[in-house]
């Protein structure tokens, strides 16, 4: 019933123009227990199965960022992200209190949870706009990261609000049993799991590598929440870690496919929780909430970026695509009401509060590029103080060869004799030994996800060569590379000549048939010599 449901509701959102996270959570709103027609049950274990989306989208998060991408962003990520957070929480706190007329420890509640952005929704709509590799991502990724860490002090401090001094042994112990997780996840990361997975591909079982990625992703997770910490944040060290091997690019183009169904729960799970009738008799409360939690987190979060040094679109986009909450709030909600700190009307708010800003989420972070443009067409940009360097993995104006047997060596070899820049994608894990140990750049996987080509920089590659001969790769790779960059070169090789026939139809550049290129230049040597 979810995925149906979150098969219609995304179709909806698609025709609308709108993200499909958005159709997910009005699904969610259709099949929850608020709201007449059909009602999921057992709605406990479907909560259960979307944790296992948010650590699967953390994860692969962590496969596409390394220690060394938030390097340029780790001023405003710990520094401002610590004061966003502490101010976040204070202003609520206080603006809770005026207008609701709650407690102060109660209002502290509210303020930690408004601080916390959303993971989730913010990566999402990242990749959903081909955003994920830019300066203004890397220092959103940064700021939530400490968010998400945030969250383990904020549940030792926050139910000893009265006793603060008691806290304080807990926050201590809490730290420490964090930083050893850390330090063994870092170890076993860099020492276990790659000699791991190396067995695994020596076994050639592609279906064995998958079970074994997501089995890195989801125990390294189970370990943090055994040891009482996030178990989504265990899974984003895991891949974070494992980004740094040669394994990554093809982890992440295995799992994104179960990362998008799993995901898909989550945000359905998000809509359920969604309450019309509360919404309907607190229309006006709700409407002044949501819109002072976007447009004060946005402000917020803007001017620190700004403050940090990042200008011209950079702090629109940063300001309005954290002006969520996120989903750790619900966390700290159900913390809250179990201990009673949080009054059912006010969990009620703040849960309708969170479910209406992730919803409408996309739409505002839309706003930011607009937004910016017109604030640097109005004012002028800024001169860039902050560090805006990003690792880039090529250089551009190269050109890929896809497989490394004999044609792909002859290719690459040829190629570099001519000074071209070469990037070779092979999926034959022995092979890729061979191309590393050659001094080329290269990368381990297949050239037909889009991942992989994504990784390989496509989008500005001059050319795309690919030689192996199964044909399904062949046909997925130049559909993914054309939709990715419509002016690149693509040439194939082919095995006969029918097979010749169909590569020209599909639409490659220019096709080579090996054996009978071959047989041509003996027959012209035996007539000239």
């Amino acid at each position: 019933m979810i995925v149906l449901s979150g098969l219609v509701g995304a179709m909806a959102a698609r025709a609308l123009g709108l993200p499909l996270l958005v159709g997910y959570v009005a699904a969610g709103v259709v099949v929850g227990p608020n709201t007449a027609g059909p009602t999921v049950s057992q709605i406990q274990d479907i909560e259960l199965l979307a944790e296992i989306g948010v650590a699967l989208l953390l994860f692969s998060l962590g496969l596409e960022i390394s220690f060394r991408d938030l390097g340029p962003v780790k001023k405003v990520a710990l520094l401002g992200g610590t004061i966003e957070v502490l101010f976040v929480m204070g202003a609520t706190a206080m603006g809770a209190q005026a207008g609701l007329g709650v407690s102060w420890g109660e209002g502290a509640w509210l303020g930690a949870m408004a601080a916390l952005s959303s993971t989730m929704v913010v990566l999402k709509t990242l990749s959903a706009t081909g955003m994920t590799a830019t300066l203004a991502s890397r220092v959103m990724v940064g700021m939530l990261v400490l968010q998400d860490l945030a969250v383990i002090p904020l549940l030792v401090i926050l139910p000893k609000l009265g006793a603060i001094e008691s806290a304080g042994g807990e926050l201590v112990k809490a730290v420490g049993i964090a930083a050893g997780m850390l330090v063994g996840v870092y170890v076993v990361g860099t020492r276990v799991f790659p000699l791991l997975l190396k067995r695994v591909i020596a076994l050639g079982s592609r279906e064995l590598f998958l079970v074994t990625v997501v089995a890195v992703g989801i125990g390294a997770g189970y370990a943090m929440h055994a040891a009482g910490l996030s178990f989504a944040l265990g899974a984003f060290l895991a891949g974070i870690i494992l980004s740094e091997s040669e394994f990554s690019h093809q982890a992440l183009s295995d799992i994104v496919p179960l990362r998008d169904i799993f995901g898909l729960l989550f945000f359905v799970t998000v809509g359920m929780l969604f309450d019309p009738a509360f919404v309907m008799a607190n229309a006006g409360k709700i409407t002044v909430v949501v819109g002072m939690i976007l447009v004060g987190k946005a402000l917020v979060i803007g001017l620190l970026a700004r403050a940090f040094g990042y200008v011209n679109l950079a702090p629109w986009i940063v300001g309005l695509g954290l002006s969520q909450v996120g989903e750790f709030s619900f966390v700290l909600a159900r913390a809250g009401l179990s201990q009673g700190a949080l009054t059912k009307s006010s969990y009620d708010l703040a849960l309708t509060a969170t479910v209406v800003t992730m919803a409408l989420s996309p739409m505002v972070a839309g706003l930011g590029p607009k937004l910016g443009r017109l604030w640097k067409a109005r004012f002028g940009g800024g001169p860039v103080k902050a560090d805006a360097e990003l690792r880039a993995t090529t250089k551009g104006g190269h050109v890929i060869v896809g497989g490394y047997g004999r044609s792909g060596t002859g290719a690459a070899e040829e190629l570099v004799a001519e000074g071209a820049a070469v990037l070779v994608v092979e999926s034959d894990y022995p092979r890729f030994g061979d191309v590393a140990e050659q001094g080329l750049e290269a990368i381990w996987g297949d050239v037909g996800s889009p991942e992989i080509l994504m990784a390989a920089g496509v989008e500005k590659a001059r050319a795309l060569i690919l030689t192996m001969p199964n044909e399904a790769v062949v046909r997925r790779a130049m559909e993914e590379a054309r939709r990715m960059n419509g002016s690149l070169k693509v040439l194939v090789r082919a095995v006969d000549g029918p097979h010749a026939m169909q590569l020209s139809e599909m639409g490659a550049d220019a096709v080579v048939q090996p054996e009978r290129e071959g047989g041509v230049a003996l027959a012209r040597r035996a007539l000239t010599s």
